[in-house]
């Protein structure tokens, strides 16, 4: 007898929730599906028992406490653009991605495939290299982190090129997930 899958859904967005919802129906059953237009109502209605979390990108960053240990069973929602290169380091969702892709990523979460975001790949990083994207997530320009670190500005280029070809992921934005979800940084340290 399968388990039905309980999945929440925390997305304002109700078109998004929706085609997400028929997808799920589609083509992973059974399912039984929550929806939240905000975190606070997922909050307030008491149930944790949530299989999967799917959710955007600021709500997962706005309630990282909540996401983080969960983030084996938490799906991020990305724009197309904001994933090019990558968040292979997060479960996550191309919403811009043809459908196949998108059954694809999906495919990948529930089988648990645990090499969307392993653990450990902050091992790759040097611990210069770590110091670096955690300015940089914070906000410092190349300046401040020269200043910052007592490097050259030559040094702290070098450190981000090497960075983004390990991590393979060139945005401010998925270099902030990376360091999230592999506990280089809190969620509250961040500005939105």
């Amino acid at each position: 007898m399968h388990h039905n899958k309980q999945i929440a859904i925390i997305l304002s967005d109700t078109l998004q929730s929706t085609g997400l919802q028929s997808m799920l129906i589609d083509y992973f059953p059974p399912v039984e599906i929550s929806h939240y237009p905000t975190f606070e109502a997922l909050s307030t209605s008491g149930n944790d028992t949530f299989d999967y979390y799917f959710t955007n990108s600021t709500l997962f960053v706005l309630n990282a406490d909540f996401f983080l240990p969960r983030r084996s069973k938490t799906m991020v929602l990305i724009d197309g653009t904001e994933g090019e290169g990558g968040l292979s380091t997060t479960n996550h969702i191309t919403t811009k991605a043809p459908q196949e892709i998108i059954i694809e990523q999906l495919e990948q979460l529930f089988a648990g495939d645990s090499s969307c975001y392993p653990g450990e790949n902050n091992k790759d990083l040097s611990i210069r290299e770590t110091d670096v994207l955690q300015l940089i997530v914070k906000g410092s320009t190349n300046k401040e982190i020269a200043d910052k670190l007592n490097i050259s500005l030559n040094t702290v280029l070098t450190h981000r090129k090497n960075i983004t070809t390990k991590l393979g992921i060139k945005t401010v934005s998925g270099l902030t997930f990376y360091a999230i979800m592999n506990g280089i940084i809190s969620g509250d340290e961040i500005e939105l």
